[in-house]
């Protein structure tokens, strides 16, 4: 007898068991998708084990508008075999995240990268309970604190748009990037009210923190899948891509760490001077107290959302504001010429300048809408059973929110992708606001850095803009309009010139 005679039969066996069990896994996942479709929205067809998934792997915001079309604008999509419900358009997402926010409110259980304390979910990832109202409570009141909404933070960000400003000048009319010089800006503006302190645009620790916030925003959606489904890294591209976020966050963490390390040896009660202090004072205050949310990696994971989310939003907002400013020279001289008339050359801008400059406010705004730096919001889970537009919901369902579809919803903006600040004038010339614009989302997660990041916005926007002119760089072809989607939405990369205005 020949060894391949008795091999054989082995490997056929084994063969067939393997298929076998292939088979038990496309049928399990098949019978689990049709259970639950017949309690969810339809959606589109997906695939067996990974659903969706490679449907989801192109730009996600403007797919999701795509397929609403087809299938309305609450429908499920599947990652592997978990359902998600997508919400499109103004209605649906207000009837959802505003009338029903008992139900839509909370957060779906993720993990925390780098983080030896899974319960220590910061703001942004805690799920809707006392813990996240007693917290965001606390951020709030310490940021209001140390300035925001106030007087004395108006001073700091003037002081840094000084500084953004006398950068620039120094390039002389040559081209430029100026994405990175936005960052600087507006990760000072953080710096100083949670550090107590800011960083020159040198400096190496600056830089170092710059980049770790970048590359948390180059990711793709889809490449975070392997942190939520293990089974995903098989796939050696989402496997690299995983595992670079994942180091990426722990540096950040350690930076953080270090700086907390740093208070904490000069921390007085008796003199609190940024968001740090008033996070050791309040710990320092329940100590003794088992039940106490306020611990360490608490503290660290609260600041590393309020650097990712303050420093993104504001540069990558500035960054479309430059860009649309240099594709449409006619508005930015409009709103030059306004800037002009309110301020002249030498006074700088504030907050109460606001009301009397609408064009300036209304292209702000048309920047806010088109840019969509946030297009789809933090994902939402429902804490309860809940019958929504013809469909049981049940709990425990995760939901996607795109933002995306209410700027760019051609019912609300006629001519979406043409830049149009008229839309937010009324026929006297006054500004007009728009209860579409939801950039910050809506509902009890609101976006807690709203307030701060519009006040960045219009002081950084009138002062570079009373200073500069910005043109495309000589014999350069003109940049595209066309966004990137990462975790968010920027322009893609180009250079300008800015020019010294007389």
């Amino acid at each position: 007898m020949s060894i391949m005679s008795v091999l054989l039969p082995a490997v056929d066996w084994l063969w067939s068991l393997q298929t076998l069990l292939v088979a038990v896994v496309v049928i399990v996942t098949t019978a689990m998708w049709k259970r639950s479709a017949t309690t969810l929205p339809p959606g589109p067809r997906g695939l067996p084990l990974v659903g969706n998934l490679f449907s989801m792997s192109k730009d996600i915001p403007v797919v999701f508008q795509e397929w609403s079309k087809k299938y309305g604008d609450v429908f499920t999509v599947y990652a592997f075999s978990q359902p998600r419900v997508v919400l499109n358009g103004f209605s649906a997402i207000r009837e959802a995240l505003v009338t029903n926010a008992d139900v839509f409110s909370s957060r779906p259980p993720v993990p925390v990268l780098g983080s030896p304390d899974q319960s220590a979910k910061g703001l942004l990832f805690e799920p809707y309970t006392p813990r996240y109202k007693e917290h965001k409570k606390f951020t709030m009141s310490a940021l209001r604190d140390f300035g925001v909404g106030k007087r004395s933070m108006e001073g700091k960000i003037l002081e840094e748009a000084q500084a953004l400003s006398d950068v620039i000048s120094k390039k002389e009319n040559q081209a430029f990037c100026i994405s990175r010089l936005f960052k600087n800006a507006s990760c000072n503006v953080i710096s100083s009210l949670v550090f107590g302190s800011r960083y020159e645009y040198d400096d190496p620790k600056g830089k170092e923190l710059l980049q770790m916030i970048q590359e948390t925003f180059s990711i793709k959606r889809h490449q975070m899948l392997p942190i939520i489904f293990p089974a995903a890294r098989i796939i050696p591209s989402l496997k690299k891509a995983s595992e670079g976020f994942l180091d990426n966050q722990l540096k950040l963490r350690a930076h953080i760490r270090e700086q907390i390390a740093k208070h904490k040896e000069t921390f007085d009660p008796n003199d609190i001077r940024d968001f740090l202090d008033a996070f050791l004072l309040e710990t320092q205050k329940r100590e003794g107290d088992e039940n106490s949310t306020f611990t360490k990696e608490q503290h660290v994971e609260i600041v590393r959302q309020l650097f990712l989310a303050g420093t993104d939003t504001t540069a990558n907002t500035l960054h479309w504001a430059v860009l649309f400013m240099i594709l449409h020279p006619d508005i930015q001289q409009k709103v030059q010429q306004e800037i002009d008339s309110v301020l002249g050359p030498d006074q700088d801008p504030s907050m109460d300048h606001r009301s009397q400059m609408p064009y300036t406010e209304a292209t702000l705004s048309e920047i806010s809408r088109m840019a969509a730096t946030a297009p789809m919001a933090t994902r939402h889970f429902t804490t309860g059973d809940v019958f929504f537009r013809g469909y049981h919901i049940p709990k425990g369902t995760r939901v996607e929110v795109n933002l995306w579809s209410v700027l760019y919803d051609p019912q609300l903006w006629p001519e979406p992708n043409k830049f149009d600040p008229t839309r937010f004038l009324d026929d006297s010339g006054k500004f007009s606001r728009r209860e579409e614009m939801i950039t910050f989302s809506m509902g009890r997660r609101l976006c807690p850095g709203e307030r701060l990041t519009k006040v960045e916005l219009f002081l950084f926007f009138t002062f570079i803009l009373q200073r500069f002119t910005f043109k495309p760089p000589e014999g350069s072809p003109i940049p595209s309009a066309k966004g990137v989607f990462g975790l968010g939405h920027s322009p893609a990369p180009f250079q300008l010139v800015a020019e010294p205005r007389k």
